[in-house]
């Protein structure tokens, strides 16, 4: 046999080739013996277990723990954008699964939960969730060049924006739901009434103050507080839209307040000076105590949100003053323009404590309401400066019957003595006018001394004035003038008196009965009105009674020694006659004051009755008793006192010794 010639290695493979193929059909055969069903079963079991692992929420905590190590990771400083980033881990898919679930049950829009029926520790579960995706999302945004982080990131900011929506829409249904029958506003607000207290939050208790919160944070540092702002100044302008309705107070623009008529403008002022002083003592302070409380730890977002609350409300109050300023003048809107223009002075001060200082908002709002009061105070400066020349100007034709009170004299003092009422307002306007004035001229003429305190004819005593009296008493001059002029329509010299003498009782005695008016015309002023009373008086008991005395003077009568009978039957026929004319003429004249009237008739008594009597027991018994005595001796003493007594009733006419 010849030797073998293979080699010692292919011996030595194929027997190697052999032992694996005999190794391998030994477990060919030894699988396919018959078995009895464990293995089988262990299989099982294995693959069961994998399925239920799978089937098993993840760990919260464990899932949570894992996403703040990546997002620490992520912001660690050996990461960078210049540097691969590191692998997404599994966990945040997990992550992304439990908070599309979580806020699907949030935002469900068959059965909706409510954030202000959260309790506190699922509120602040969620909103720790939604401040860890926002940090995951910041962080993923690091590398969304690359596709992997890109996905992720895209998949994370649309759980963020939902979350966030749902926020939202739960802060404006929460400001929304503000009890607005419950808040209270007054109908006087006390212009000394402090601020209200830092906790006063009208239509929010305390809890839904502290959710409100909770949420602004959450979405302002989200990156939506434009969002949060704009909800919140929404509803907020809704809630005091609703104010200004429950306070009367009607929205119109200037070309529409100027369209109306005196009658509705005046009522219109009434409740905007209602509203407008609520707003600036109440409503306002109110509601930036809401804001800043709403947006604790956010300053700088609530006080531009107040700023522009305030400014949107107080430019549309600011609007209807200004429509006032520039309406006619007249002088019946003196006082109504007088009110507004306090309104804005005190406005100022009411805002000084809800801005800081230097606030530009705040400076804007100061320099339009004082331009408007500015304006206004112009206004009322030349409304009375007109009333002055109106009254010297007004030349009625028909004179007061029975020489009474004349209506414009009654019109005039009246509408001073209102005026004295803002006397410290039209003080402070008049000085402030009289700088301005000092300023634009340098006029030496009466009238600029008299605007620095020269004294007038009816004030010698007076060294200092005021502005505000003098231009009063303009006033009181312009009146005398006139009245001097109406007394010129009387054709009867005596009744001209009468009509004096009412006008200037008149005027005296609303002076004295206002101290305000009283304060400002002075004591010097109401000598000169009594001192010029006296002379009407005087003047007069000339006029009427003189001729009348005349017939009971003795000189004339006695003719060597005896009593003329014709002349003293002509003297008493005279005064007869002329007190019958006096007596009928003068009791249709009125004199509605009881002392002046009083005045009148006993001034007028103790003339003629001594004088008469006197006269009577002299020379009566001259005439036969008879028939001749009572045709010539009419009256009595007694008679005469009585018709006296009668005059100035305002009577049609009686005759003597018709008794009323």
């Amino acid at each position: 046999m010849e030797p073998d010639s293979s080699s010692p290695e292919e011996n030595s493979s194929e027997k190697n080739d052999e032992q694996q193929d005999q190794s391998a059909e030994g477990e060919i055969t030894e699988d396919s013996k018959p078995s009895d069903g464990s293995e089988e079963k262990e299989e099982a079991e294995k693959e069961a277990n994998e399925d239920e692992a799978d089937q098993q929420p993840p760990d919260v905590v464990k899932v949570t723990d894992e996403i703040d190590q990546f997002i620490a990771l992520l912001s660690s400083e050996t990461v960078d954008d210049d540097n691969e980033p590191p692998k997404i881990p599994e966990s945040l898919e997990q992550y992304a699964f439990l908070a599309e679930a979580k806020i699907a049950n949030y935002d469900a829009t068959d059965n909706p939960v409510k954030w202000g029926e959260l309790p506190e520790e699922l509120m602040t579960a969620l909103l720790e969730n939604v401040a860890r995706i926002h940090k995951l999302s910041v962080s993923l945004s690091k590398f969304s060049s690359h596709s992997e982080y890109a996905m992720t990131l895209n998949r994370f900011g649309e759980i963020l924006q939902r979350a966030l929506s749902f926020f939202e829409e739960e802060f404006r249904l929460l400001l929304e739901d503000c009890d607005v029958q419950n808040i209270e506003y007054s109908s006087d607000p006390d212009p000394e009434k402090e601020l209200p207290p830092v906790n006063y939050f009208p239509g929010y208790p305390d809890d839904i103050i502290a959710k409100l919160n909770r949420l602004v944070h959450a979405l302002i540092t989200t990156g939506h507080e434009t969002e949060c702002c704009q909800l919140y100044f929404l509803e907020r302008r809704k809630a005091l839209d609703a104010a200004l309705d429950r306070l009367g107070y009607e929205k119109n623009s200037i070309d529409d307040v100027q369209k109306k008529n005196w009658d509705a403008m005046e009522r219109d002022i009434v409740t905007w000076i209602k509203t407008y002083k609520e707003f600036s003592k109440n409503i306002l302070p109110s509601e930036r105590n809401l804001i800043e409380s709403i947006y604790a730890g956010h300053e700088s977002a609530s006080l531009n949100l107040f700023r522009i609350l305030t400014r949107a409300f107080l430019i549309q109050l600011l609007n209807f003053s200004e429509a006032v300023a520039m309406t006619k003048r007249s002088d019946e809107k003196l006082f109504k323009f007088v009110d507004v223009y306090e309104a804005l002075r005190d406005l100022v001060p009411a805002l000084d404590g809800l801005f800081p200082a230097d606030d530009g908002v705040h400076e804007l709002i100061k320099s339009d309401a004082t331009l408007t009061r500015c304006k206004l105070g112009e206004t009322i400066i030349c409304i009375f400066r007109e009333l002055e020349c109106k009254i010297k100007t007004e030349s009625g034709k028909t004179a007061v019957p029975g020489g009474a009170v004349h209506p414009n004299t009654r019109y005039t003092l009246n509408y001073l003595n209102l005026a004295c009422e803002y006397k410290d307002t039209l003080e402070l306007l008049f000085k402030e006018h009289q700088r301005i004035e000092r300023a634009d001229s340098n006029r030496t003429g009466p009238e600029f001394q008299a605007a620095n305190n020269q004294p007038s004819n009816n004030n010698e005593e007076v060294t200092v004035q005021s502005p505000f009296q003098l231009q009063l008493i303009k006033v009181m001059d312009s009146v005398d003038s006139n009245l001097e002029g109406k007394s010129k329509l009387y054709k009867d010299a005596s009744l001209s008196l009468i009509f004096l003498m009412n006008n200037g009782r008149y005027i005296l005695q609303k002076v004295k009965a206002s101290p305000d008016l009283k304060s400002v015309m002075g004591d010097p002023w109401i000598r000169k009105r009594s001192s010029d009373l006296r002379s009407y008086h005087k003047s007069y008991q000339r006029e009427t009674w003189g001729k009348v005395l005349q017939c009971l003077n003795a000189e004339g009568l006695t003719v060597h020694g005896k009593v003329s009978k014709p002349t003293l039957k002509e003297r008493f026929k005279s005064f007869n006659a002329m007190f019958d004319e006096i007596h009928k003429t003068q009791s249709t004249w009125l004199v509605t004051d009881e002392q002046l009237q009083s005045e009148l008739r006993v001034s007028i008594s103790s003339l003629v009755i001594p004088a008469y009597r006197s006269f009577m027991a002299r020379f009566s018994s001259t005439f036969t008793p008879g028939r001749q005595t009572e045709k010539y001796v009419k009256y009595q003493p007694e008679d005469i006192e009585t018709y006296i007594d009668e005059l100035f009733d305002g009577n049609s006419g009686s005759q003597p010794g018709k008794k009323k």
